[in-house]
């Protein structure tokens, strides 16, 4: 049997992939993060599934579950919040797994900063505003993060900028920006983004952190900031310029 990973999209039950709800219809034991998902996300699974929440398992207990599911041929899936390609721990999982020599697979997700931006109905790459968007986290208890990425580093891009596990370091993190992107510049800070309770909150870089702290927000929230953010001094796109030259192509079939 395979280890199908999952990426569960933001939370909302109607967000998953045709083919993540079909693997969970299929599935004998689903592992799921119960800290960031919506239970409604679960209700694709079958009555009988063996439901695993791995909020308070380390990954070799993880692992040993997903090791068992295999050994003993049932279907298992391993949903992670948003996509799997970003803070999932996706290549620490397939190690023990493939030294375990248990096949996996992956499903992608659709990823929190998406739907964040969906929810507030922007775009974060707008001509002559942003045309770049970085994805990236903060040290605070977690994983060092590598020396050559410092928030400084990408601030000087000027990029749309998306900031995960971040929102307790809300206030000192807009400080470190404001040289770069100005404290008028706008962010908007998204909290479960397409779940019940889901909150947004409007604001600049100096003042975004006293409306995190009166929201209380303490985690389960993408911080976005940029231009991009605010469209209306931005360009037009070359692609649907009506002076480019276009080239015909043959019709399908």
């Amino acid at each position: 049997m395979t280890v199908h990973f999952v990426g569960a999209g933001p939370g909302a039950a109607d967000l998953l992939t045709v083919r993540a709800a079909r693997l969970l219809a299929a599935a004998d034991v689903v592992l799921y993060p119960g800290t960031y998902l919506d239970a409604e996300v679960l209700g694709h699974a079958r009555p009988d599934a063996e439901l695993i929440d791995t909020q308070h398992l380390d990954l070799d207990r993880i692992t040993a579950h997903l090791v068992e599911a295999h050994s003993t041929g049932r279907e298992v899936v391993r949903l992670a919040s948003g996509d799997l390609s970003v803070y999932s721990a996706l290549s620490e999982q397939t190690r023990r797994l493939d030294a375990a020599g248990v096949p996996w697979d992956v499903t992608p997700g659709v990823p929190a900063f998406a739907a964040a931006a969906a929810l507030i109905g922007r775009e974060l790459t707008v001509p002559l505003l942003a045309q770049s968007v970085v994805l990236t986290r903060t040290r605070a208890r977690s994983t060092a993060m590598p020396e050559s990425e410092s928030l400084a580093a990408f601030a000087a891009t000027r990029a749309t900028l998306v900031l995960h596990l971040a929102i307790r370091r809300t206030r000192e993190l807009m400080a470190e920006l404001a040289g770069d992107y100005g404290p008028d510049c706008p962010v908007v800070v998204v909290y479960r983004a397409s779940q019940p309770g889901q909150q947004v909150l409007h604001g600049t870089v100096a003042t975004i952190a006293d409306a995190v702290e009166a929201a209380g927000l303490r985690q389960a929230a993408v911080i976005l900031v940029g231009r991009a953010l605010d469209p209306s001094d931005g360009g037009e796109s070359y692609l649907y310029d009506p002076a480019r030259e276009r080239r015909s192509r043959p019709t399908p079939g």
